[in-house]
């Protein structure tokens, strides 16, 4: 696997490591949790509820070895009520998560995500996502080839089957070995899409999955390829949407490569980004900068540009009350857009 070693800038003395962008980005995204299916759609939801309840508590593991057997059950509704209660244990007691692996859940649960019932496939989707929040259960279900068959869920399954797989490739993706298996299999433009035209907590997954996947370089092509960055600037550029931070910082892992810089200017996103400095939050002015001067570092074209849409006087301000590290960058970018710029240095940059 092609990992992205972190690169290191140097400018006017000062050494800047990743542009320093990534110190504070765990904070733009929330870590995926169980999941926000509906619980049961029967009249006895209570009740049944309860006993599950109960039962986790008192006798678990028969409980789970009977429920885990069920899921080979011929009976499609069999199948259903085992996945739907097994997700239901793995999502409200995390000590039961490894017992469920333990007990050989995974690998029919898989098999349910390939079901063409869809609610079979939603629950079996729900409930590989809530034993994945174990860490020690991540390895066995990427193992047990749980990649593709949550891809195609990603592509046709409910909405809400949509989101669980999303945020389950989320937690895979978090094994350095699956980054790479995962955008093969096909799922960044499909992540693209839920991005794109999903509801809120669809774009909220699908930003958090492909920031982690996009820490390898040849998913940042891939990504870039399949349209990522209209959305990202799309998202970036409406400040009411709740999605500019997330979106701000994947799109901050794009122009770590030339096609993002290239694909970043084609979508008119600089003027997004001058906007952030000039109106965003403290931490949004900070990773525009720090945007900025990544994609101004070695182009004389993108400074005139950058120039041009009026970036100087925004980051002056910045200079002089924004965070040290931000701070810091605003600086720099002013030196690197105040030096000379000749149109036949800027033409041939281009």
């Amino acid at each position: 696997m092609e990992a992205d070693t972190p690169a290191v800038y140097t400018y006017m003395g000062r050494t800047f490591r990743d542009l320093d962008i990534n110190d504070s980005s765990s904070s733009a995204f929330s870590e995926c949790n169980s999941d926000r299916s509906g619980e049961f759609p029967s009249a006895s939801t209570q009740s049944r509820q309860l006993w599950l309840n109960c039962a986790a508590v008192e006798n678990s593991d028969d409980l789970i070895r009977q429920l885990v057997s069920h899921l080979d059950s011929p009976s499609i509704d069999d199948q259903k009520q085992a996945a739907m209660e097994i997700r239901l244990l793995a999502k409200n007691k995390p000590e039961n998560r490894l017992k469920i692996a333990k007990a050989g859940a995974i690998k029919p649960l898989i098999s349910l995500i390939s079901s063409p019932e869809s609610q079979l496939q939603e629950y079996g989707v729900t409930a590989i996502l809530n034993l994945s929040l174990c860490d020690e259960n991540k390895e066995a279900i990427a193992s047990a080839g749980a990649i593709r068959p949550l891809v195609r869920a990603l592509k046709t399954g409910t909405a809400t089957a949509k989101e669980n797989a999303a945020c389950a490739l989320l937690r895979l993706s978090q094994l350095e070995d699956s980054k790479v298996a995962i955008g093969r299999s096909g799922a960044i433009p499909l992540l693209v899409d839920l991005l794109a035209n999903g509801g809120f907590r669809g774009k909220k997954d699908a930003s958090t999955a492909l920031y982690s996947l996009c820490s390898v370089k040849e998913n940042k092509v891939r990504a870039i390829q399949a349209g990522l960055m209209k959305p990202l600037i799309e998202l970036m550029a409406d400040l009411g949407s709740n999605m500019v931070d997330k979106s701000a910082y994947v799109l901050s892992q794009l122009v770590s490569v030339a096609e993002g810089r290239a694909a970043l200017v084609e979508e008119e996103g600089i003027p997004v980004l001058v906007e952030l400095v000039e109106v965003g939050t403290q931490r949004q002015k900070e990773i525009a900068a720090a945007t900025l001067l990544q994609l101004c570092e070695d182009s004389v074209a993108y400074r005139t540009l950058v120039a041009r849409e009026g970036a100087i006087p925004p980051l002056v301000a910045l200079s002089q009350s924004g965070t040290s590290r931000a701070k810091e960058k605003a600086e720099t970018l002013i030196e690197l857009l105040r030096q000379p710029r000749s149109g036949y240095a800027a033409a041939k940059d281009i």
